[in-house]
Order: C-alpha cells, then structure tokens, then sequence
C-alpha cells in the first residue's frame, strides 16, 4: 500500500511540475487544452456531414497534425532559403541581447569575417548613417531576462526584415557554457542604402525627388518631391509633395504620419495618421485615428456632355479600433497564430465646397457618415523564400486563410442605409507553386433594396523557381474580377481601366464600365552570375484588360492589352542598389484606336501578394 502511494505522489508531483512549467511551444507535443478538446470535438461533428467537413477542411487542421509547417521549396542550388527553427531553446532564459547593425557594403549578416575591402566600398559607408541599436530593439517581441518564446524571435526577424532600410537580418542563438537553460541572443542586421535623391529637367519644369527610408538612422521615412515651374500657365511657379513617418514609437508599434501637398494648380492636401495595426498574430489590440483636408478642382460634365471645372473642399475623420482574441489556446502554433478579431470604425466626410447641382444631379459628392463593424477569423504564418521581389535577399511569403463579416450603415444625403460585406481568403504554398484567392462582396440596403453592389474575385499565383542554365525563372499570374450591380448613375460610380487598378501606364479616360476583368502574366528570370558587381534580371509582362457597361456580353468586349520586357538591375555597391529600364506597346488605345509604346510605365513588383490580417472596417471598394 505503501509503494502504491509513494508511485501516486510522484506521478502527481511529476503532473505539477509539468503544469507549473513554460508553455509548451510549437515544437513540443502539445498538451490537449480545453479549447483543443472543444476543437477535437468540432472536428468529430464535421465528420458526418459532408458540407460540415468540407468547411472544417477549408477552415481547420487536424488535431493530431503536426503544428510545425514548413513548406516544401525546391532545392536549387546556391538559392534554397533556410527555414529557421529555435524551438530547442523554447523556455531558457535570454541573458543578454547582442545587436550589432552594419553598413551596406562590403559586410554581411552570415559571416563575421567578411569586411569591406574596396575604396567604393569604404567610401560608401562613410556616407551612410547606421541604424540605431534601439531602433533595431524597438521592433523586437522579446526581453532580456523573460523565457525565450521561439514563435517571438521569428516574428521579430520577420519584422526587422519587413523595413525598408534593411536588406537582410541573421538572429541567432548562442548557448552559455556550464549553463542548461540560459541563452544569448545575437541580432545582426545590415542596412540598405536608405537615401535616394532623384530628379529631372525638362523646358517646363524640374522637380526634385529626395527620399530616405532611415532617416538620421532612426528608421523613420521622409520623402520630398519638389517641382519647380517655367510655364505661366500654372497658377504656382512651384510645387510640393512631402511626408513624414514614424514607424514604431517606443517599441508600441504606433505608426504615425504627417503629409502636406500643393500642387502646380493649387489643390492642396494635408493628412495625419495614427495607427497600430495587427503587426503580428500575437498583436492584442489595434486601432488608429486620420485626419484628411482637401482642396481641389476638377472637371466635370453637365447633363449635355459640356465639361466645367468644379471646386472641391473636404474634411474627413476616421477613428477605429480592435481586438485580437486567441480561440484555440495558446499551447500550439495553431493556436496562437489563430485569431477571432473584432473591429469597429466610424468614418466622417464633410464636403465644405461641392460641385453645382448641374454637374452632379445625383448628389454623389456629400458629406457622410459610416459606422461599421467587423467580425472574422484570421490565421497566417510565414515562411521564406528568394527570388521573388527582393533579389537574392529572403522574402517572407505570408500563407492562411481569413474568414469576415462586416456590418453597419451609412447616412447621406438624409438617407440611411445599412451595409454588409464579407470576405474569404486562403493561400497556401503547394506542389505546383503558391496560390492565393479571395472573393469579397459588399451592399448597401435601402428599404431592402440593394444597392451599390461590388464583387470582387482576385487570385495571386507563382511557380516554383526553376533553373535553366545559370538562369533561374519564375511565372507569376494573377487575375481580378470586379462586377458591380444597382450602381449609381454617375462618372464617380464607374470602373475604369487606369493605371494602378487596371492596365499600367493605359489611359482610357473616356472607357467606363460597371465590370472589369484584369489579367497580368510575367515572367520573371533571374541571373544569379554578376557583371562587375551587376545582376540582370529580365522579364516580360502582358496584361489584357476589358470593361463592360452593360450593353454588350461580358466576353464580346474589347480586349485590351499591354505587352512589356524590361530588365531590373541590382547592384549593392551602387546608391541605387536596384532599378529598371522596360519598355511597354499598347496595341490598342481608346481614344483613336492607334497603338503606341511608353517606357518605364510597368513596374516588375506590381504583381504582389495580400496577406491574411484584419483590420479597419472598411466599404468595398468599386475600383
């Protein structure tokens, strides 16, 4: 009896010592938790009906799945990425954190003992401002003294690696000799090259474009675009355009903002940003304010097509907030990388000066007010690749899926009308490349009619890197459908073709529609052998876009279409480490039917990807 309660005894001290312990981590078997139970119990409902198990199988992973992902990347030589793992370290206590930040030429994160050797080397570093330590310390989720949380370092090197001014980061862990659970941290981080002054001259006009992505080393951002007129026809003889942003104030993540703008024609524009975003999925809370007030002028038509310049002023407020909660637990990946995230927004716009009643009958621009609410689950993870943006540098590739609501309403023109919107999202890295795919919808109801309807289907796909040769390629793919129902009757309320939202560098002014069908295919190669410190990177891109206005079939349109090649250049000893030359033929325009070929109006990273977070309540766009 005796020995029966001795074992007892230590199979209970044995429990609570186990309980007592850090928390288990990603690494670690998990230890089943009252959500995991309420999740294994979920996941036994769905396996009887089939639809239950279908959306349990979009939503979800097993329970019993191994909580630690790390994609399959094809192993091509001198180009497979490392996916870092610090999980054995999990719950040793961090004695100390080492932060050493570098110039950008001629060092490197990896090895210690490569220094800079040239004179353009040296030179160049000379004329750069390091990174603060504490700017560095700022963007880290980890302390000295607290129990080292492997999911934390990783966020944190993916945060470093996310900013502007740097162009790689290497955290590593360093164990302390006659130490069983202590452990140094070591952060090494090298700087890009922040300053970029550029400009251009022409009979017009010059302008001045200066930008520092690190300023003073702090890791602030401030651009300036300066214009200077010589033609009387402008009602300024100069111009400006400037910004200034502080990224993370104090280790809060608060992002904040100031921009001024004025251009040759006097519209004027000043705007004040703050905001936390959910920077991360162990982020509790987020929410911002902004501040906008524009002053400009526009041209618009009458009911007889009779173009008048109208004046605009506004005003608008936006404030919002909200919170992250966990609802599988905290003991997996799983689970802390899963959220249930409820936000709320109000947004205010005040038009002190609008057009006449001629040139918008309808009434389209007047002050407003939304308020909405945003319910959803959101889960991402990352993991790292090369070769996609970023030349030779590692890029992290966001991956999950994200389920939302979103309700409200908004009051115009003395008319209330309620809104709901939803989205869905899911990315994942296969066997046949990365693939990611949203569908979103959005309506106003009025007296339970719907109005201003928008959907939204856009997918983003890439291959895997392939090597031919000394030559590596990627194809990169993505598609946009926008389709727009019950829209109001005015030239605000239509799609267009533009630029940004549809074929780069395409000017269809005149061509408007209530659906639009944008497709964008490039092919991305990439040089891994240099020329005197010059990498080449070629690509091609062809873009076919068309819109409908409702009196065709969607198909029987016009297509459009852009064909570009260009060459994106890369060399780190260079103030421009990167940038391009292309050259792009638009066989078809709108307006008299010719073609015609432009440079430099498509840019290589326009084709990116979204990634799986919520945040501010928002009105679907129609664009």
């Amino acid at each position: 009896m005796t020995k029966k309660k001795n074992t007892k005894l230590r199979n209970t001290i044995y429990l609570f010592l186990l309980l007592i312990s850090c928390p288990i981590l990603t690494a670690q078997k998990p230890v089943p938790s009252k959500s995991d139970t309420v999740y294994k119990k979920i996941e036994e409902f769905s396996k009887h009906k089939k639809f239950f198990k279908f959306m349990h199988h979009i939503i979800f992973k097993d329970v019993e799945e191994d909580e630690v992902v790390i994609p399959k990347i094809r192993k091509t030589k001198g180009i497979t990425p490392i996916q870092k793992s610090f999980n054995k370290y999990n719950c040793s206590i961090i004695r100390k954190i080492n932060i050493e930040t570098l110039d950008p030429f001629g060092y490197s994160v990896e090895n210690e003992k490569e220094k800079p050797e040239k004179w353009i080397e040296k030179s160049g570093n000379l004329l750069h401002t390091k990174s603060k330590n504490w700017t560095i310390r700022n963007l880290l989720l980890f302390k000295k003294n607290e129990q080292l949380d492997s999911l934390l370092v990783n966020e944190s090197e993916r945060l470093i690696r996310s900013q502007r001014y740097v162009r790689s980061v290497n955290i590593k862990l360093v164990p302390i000799e006659n130490s069983v659970d202590s452990v140094d941290v070591s952060v090494r981080v090298l700087d890009t090259w922040s300053l970029i002054p550029t400009g251009a001259f022409s009979s017009d006009k010059a302008n001045l474009d200066l930008t520092d992505h690190n300023f003073f080393g702090l890791g602030h951002d401030y651009e300036l675009n300066y214009i200077k007129s010589f033609n009387n026809s402008t009602s300024n003889s100069f111009a400006y355009d400037t910004r200034y942003t502080i990224p993370n104030f104090k280790n809060t993540f608060i992002n904040t903002s100031v921009s001024l703008k004025n251009d040759l024609f006097n519209n004027t524009n000043k705007t004040v940003r703050m905001e936390r975003l959910f920077y991360s999925t162990v982020t509790r809370w987020a929410g911002g304010m902004y501040y906008d007030f524009s002053a400009y002028a526009q041209s618009l038509p009458d009911s007889n097509g009779l173009l008048a310049s109208q004046n605009f002023k506004t005003k608008t407020y936006q404030f919002w907030g909200a919170r992250s909660f966990t609802i599988f637990g905290k003991q997996t990946e799983l689970g802390r990388t899963t959220n249930l995230i409820i936000a709320t927004g109000f947004n205010n716009v005040m038009y002190l000066k609008k057009p006449d009643i001629a040139y918008d009958p309808i009434q389209i621009s007047s002050s407003n007010k939304t308020v909405l609410a945003t319910i959803g689950i959101s889960s991402q993870k990352f993991y790292q690749d090369k070769y996609l943006f970023r030349f030779g540098n590692i890029e992290d590739i966001p991956y999950g899926k994200v389920f939302s609501l979103t309700t409200g309403e908004e009051t115009k023109n003395k008319i209330t009308r309620a809104y709901l919107g939803g989205r869905f999202s899911y990315g994942n890295y296969f066997d046949f490349g990365y693939l990611q795919g949203s569908l979103e919808a959005g309506t106003f109801f009025n007296n339970e009619t719907t109005e201003q309807t928008t959907f939204k289907i856009e997918a983003n796909y890439f291959t895997k890197l392939f090597p031919i040769g000394s030559w590596s390629f990627r194809q990169f793919i993505k598609p946009v459908l926008v389709i727009g129902t019950n829209r109001l009757n005015s030239l605000k309320d239509k799609l267009n073709l533009v630029d940004i939202n549809g074929i780069p560098g395409f000017n269809s002014s005149p061509l408007l529609g209530t659906k639009k069908l944008i497709t964008t295919f490039q092919t991305q190669s990439y040089n891994q052998k240099s020329w005197y410190g010059f990498n080449f990177s070629p690509f091609m891109n062809f873009t076919l876009g068309l819109l409908d206005d409702g009196s065709h079939t969607f198909f029987n349109n016009k297509v459009y279409s852009q064909i570009g090649l260009g060459v994106l250049v890369n060399n780190h000893y260079l103030v421009f480490n990167s940038f391009q030359f292309s050259l792009s033929y638009y066989p078809s325009m709108p307006i008299d039917g010719n073609s015609l070929i432009k440079t430099n109006a498509f840019q290589n990273s326009y084709i990116d990807f979204h990634d799986f977070k919520i945040g501010q309540p928002y009105v679907l766009p129609y664009q």
